[in-house]
């Protein structure tokens, strides 16, 4: 597997750090969880459960070693600097800061590996008026101006469905502490990644940051391209109340779409910037759509070259043949779904170990591995450091 033989020490919690360390755990890389003493990570115990164990931290956790340890004791620090001396990468999610007061920041352990790639992800980077402000994901969507954007018709703005900020720091983290450590191998030399969830929902911006930076005006979101202004990238009601997403605004798919219907007259308002002035094409569809269900116009638009998809809920887009082809779901013994990897290689794929460690169930194992004696961790238990 790519990353075999590459270990990685995790102090991150919830979503941004766990995501990236598992995509690096699903192809080769052995991942040790640092866990709060006491608590653990906090997702063990958050939302839905199944067979006894939290849907969440299943699919953010499997196939990693745990190892509860109070860093802020002196021998729980012994432990950690035992840890990065021989590991490639670690990753923390502390608020700016706390890494250092805990000894544990990236100074500190590049004394003790220089070759190591130390990668802090944070709401808003470790520098700026913002830097120390606590944050999860909506906050800094609401920070990076996208929030605004997901406006529903009352023109107010809505609860994001997915939490983008999250995601997007997980996979700019992902790929810089790879970049990093391609580097690290040819000079020995690691580095320290700074990245922020902030920076990283604005770095997808560019195809919609037209209109502020043309005219420095703020957008107008419903008649936006990519929000409602283009009648071929919408969603549109049908007669039994589902909907379906028209997904592609290119001038073909109009035809394509328009011809059959018998409207090519309308043709030319789907060549016209997105607003005001695609109204009638945008009405007609939406009287159109409304005439069938939806399960009808899926079987009419099939053999039609129109990009398009029924709007599904969570659960039917897990159920549909498509995500099982693609290996995006599958089981473990006791038949609790794991979510699989989105980084398919031809070569070498993605092993999926679905296990989950039970809290504290590598300790004495990882202990070991670093030297400690028997007597020594049980002394560490006594006194509450692991």
């Amino acid at each position: 597997m790519k990353l075999t033989g590459v270990r990685v020490l995790d102090l991150s919690l919830f979503l941004p750090g766990p995501m990236m360390t598992l995509m690096l755990a699903d192809h080769g890389a052995d991942v040790i969880k640092i866990e709060p003493r006491g608590e653990g990570e906090p997702t063990r115990r958050i939302g839905y459960r199944k067979n006894g164990e939290s849907i969440w931290f299943r699919n953010t956790h499997r196939g990693k070693r745990c190892l509860p340890l109070d860093l802020k004791s002196d021998a729980g620090k012994e432990v950690f600097r035992r840890l990065v001396r021989d590991v490639d990468i670690v990753v923390e999610a502390f608020r700016p800061g706390v890494a250092k007061r805990l000894s544990v920041d990236y100074d500190a352990v590049r004394k003790l590996n220089p070759r190591v790639v130390y990668c802090s992800i944070s709401a808003y980077g470790q520098t700026g008026r913002l830097a120390g402000a606590p944050a999860h994901d909506v906050a800094v969507q609401a920070q990076a101006g996208v929030l605004s954007l997901n406006e529903g018709q009352d023109g107010r703005p809505a609860m994001p469905h997915m939490p983008v900020a999250d995601a997007l720091a997980s996979l700019t983290a992902l790929s810089g502490a790879l970049m990093a450590l391609l580097r690290a191998r040819e000079t020995g030399e690691g580095d320290y990644l700074d990245v922020a969830m902030l920076d990283s929902v604005l770095a997808w911006t560019p195809n919609v940051t037209g209109r502020i930076f043309a005219t420095g005006l703020p957008h107008e979101p419903k008649k936006e391209r990519s929000w409602g202004g283009n009648a071929m990238y919408n969603l549109y009601e049908c007669a039994d109340g589902k909907w379906i997403a028209l997904g592609g605004a290119e001038v073909k798919f109009a035809r394509n779409l328009l011809q059959p219907l018998g409207r090519l007259d309308l043709l030319p308002l789907a060549e016209l910037p997105p607003g005001d002035r695609q109204a009638p094409l945008r009405t007609f569809l939406r009287s159109t759509f409304a005439t069938k269900p939806r399960d009808a116009w899926l079987s009419w638009l099939a053999d039609k070259d129109v990009a398009y998809a029924p709007v599904l809920n969570l659960k039917e887009a897990f159920d549909d043949a498509q995500i099982a082809a693609r290996g995006m779901l599958s089981f473990d013994a006791d038949g609790a779904e794991i979510v699989g990897s989105p980084i398919s290689f031809l070569a070498e794929p993605a092993s999926i170990d679905p296990t989950t460690p039970e809290y504290g169930s590598d300790t004495v194992a990882v202990l070991n591995s670093l030297g400690f004696s028997p007597e020594e961790i049980e002394a560490m238990r006594r006194d509450g450091v692991v």
